[in-house]
């Protein structure tokens, strides 16, 4: 019934009661019978609803295509120990020998786009198990019973199905389990403790010696939100990290992407990994998949090194934007960039690979960086030099306006996340602190005393430089884009100093 209908009756109704009311027509039994043939509608509704999305979760849970631990890059020590953990459901009879009790569930951690769910499928495979999956929000309801009454046909079906297709074991995957795994706090959400308490029973229910035997895998980037009853040895014994991938595992990666596009042969992929750092598994796919879109448009027959690297200009900041900046706009941004490009070029001299006028996302321009090597550790000099990057930008267009912009915000925001991260690590003149032992007020001056050092060290070493801006500039506005070498060029620097080779 459409919404306009259901309006219409909605207000019908009440005006026919009233009228045959007023006729002395009795209309207790016309209510009576209104009311029961709505709740059969109703109930006959519902139940249509459960099946069909009982159907479509059944859909999902097809065993995937096929896809073994080799087509997952960059995650060897996660898949290592993924697959230790299923060689307790390979070899069942040999773990029984040695009175070892084996795993019920498997929980991977780690950041979106890392890989999790291709592991959990992966996993059927390695197992030859049947795969049913399902995600977090499916057993959200606002009717009390229904998740927990999901949760029991979820195992069910996996015992079902390993039964018909004569497997001596089955995989439940949960995504986002955190959606109904949360921490119950004795509040309003008592739909939600059902559910879990029903996942709890059904993990508790499961035994070695039955067959088919069940492992439960799940997967989150919230761990710290999950309830300590899931969490303990006997439900979830293995807790794997699916962390961001290494510099080798991004080649792999990319790897993996370039099989099927054709690559020019002056390209290297050496190059797109290093300058990919800290990108996810979904992010280089997607950077393959730009790059790839980018030589269609340029009607070119293979991808080129400058599609990958507008493809991850995309991927971090988005695509390019209309937006019709007026000049004086277009110089402070100029302005506010070089500031970056120079402070970054002083502080690790041949870092600057690109520095562009052209707005993405929501930025009005940008420096690109050259490829550096990963990097997990920082000393205090390595994190201040950065904060002095991020400054740099307000600080050219305090030099040059007198004060700054509205585009400072983020930079604003990078530069006191890492005064605080050197705060956590005991890299201030306040030493080894526990942050509730400190007050706000000792807080915000050492952070005062940071920044403002900084921030005159940066604007020292930028006013020995505004023959630099004022050349540069007249380029930028001009051309747009500002190369590392012409850039280091103008600096008076040799382009040779510490670029990384293209």
């Amino acid at each position: 019934m459409s919404k306009l209908g259901k309006e219409m009756l909605i207000g019908f109704v009440p005006v026919l009661l009233v009228f045959l009311i007023y006729m002395g027509i009795n209309v207790i039994p016309i209510v009576l019978a209104g009311v029961i043939l709505f709740s059969l509608f109703y109930v006959t509704r519902m139940r249509d609803r459960m099946g069909s999305a009982s159907s479509e979760r059944k859909g999902k849970s097809r065993t995937p295509s096929y896809l073994t631990f080799d087509d997952i890059g960059g995650q060897d020590r996660a898949k290592n120990e993924l697959k230790e953990a299923l060689d307790f459901l390979i070899r069942h009879e040999e773990i029984r020998k040695f009175g070892i009790r084996p795993l019920k569930g498997i929980l991977l951690t780690g950041p979106p786009g890392t890989g999790k769910t291709l592991m959990a499928k992966a996993a059927a495979h390695y197992t030859n198990s049947v795969f049913v999956s399902a995600s977090g929000s499916e057993f959200v309801e606002m009717y009390v019973g229904v998740g927990a009454s999901r949760v029991r046909d979820l195992f069910k079906e996996a015992k079902t199905r390993a039964a018909k297709e004569n497997k001596e074991s089955a995989i439940i995957f949960i995504d986002e389990i955190d959606v109904i795994g949360g921490k119950r706090d004795g509040g309003q959400h008592r739909e939600y403790d059902q559910t879990l308490n029903q996942l709890l029973t059904e993990m508790d229910g499961l035994h070695s010696n039955e067959t088919p035997r069940i492992l439960m895998i799940a997967a989150t980037n919230r761990k710290e939100m999950l309830d300590s009853a899931l969490l303990r040895p006997g439900r979830f014994d293995r807790h794997i990290q699916v962390d961001l991938p290494d510099k080798k595992g991004r080649m792999h990666i990319l790897n993996i992407h370039s099989k099927n596009k054709p690559i020019a042969e002056g390209a290297s992929m050496e190059r797109v990994a290093g300058e990919t750092f800290g990108f996810s598994g979904a992010q280089l796919e997607s950077v393959m998949n730009e790059a790839a879109i980018y030589a269609m448009r340029d009607d070119l027959p293979v991808i080129e090194q400058h599609h990958f690297s507008r493809a991850i200009d995309k991927v971090m900041m988005g695509e390019k934007t209309d937006r019709e900046a007026t000049m004086e706009e277009r110089k402070r941004v100029a302005l506010h960039e070089l500031g970056h490009a120079i402070t970054a070029e002083q502080v690790k001299p041949g870092s600057v690979s690109m520095v562009s006028l052209s707005p993405r996302g929501q930025a009005l321009g940008y420096v690109r960086h050259n490829p550096q090597q990963d990097q997990y550790l920082y000393t205090r000099t390595e994190l201040e030099q950065q904060i002095m990057i991020a400054l740099g930008g307000a600080v050219a267009e305090e030099m040059f306006y007198g004060g700054r912009s509205t585009g400072s915000r983020n930079d604003f925001e990078q530069a006191l996340r890492l005064v605080r991260t050197m705060m956590d690590s005991g890299l201030t003149g306040l030493g080894i602190i526990d942050r509730d032992m400190v007050t706000k007020e000792e807080l915000m001056k050492e952070n005062a005393v940071i920044l403002d050092e900084l921030h005159r060290g940066t604007r020292e070493m930028l006013e020995r430089y505004r023959n630099v801006f004022e050349q540069s500039l007249d380029i930028l506005i001009r051309e747009e884009v500002l190369t590392g070498d012409q850039f280091r060029d103008l600096l008076g620097v040799p382009s040779s100093a510490g670029q990384t080779p293209a």
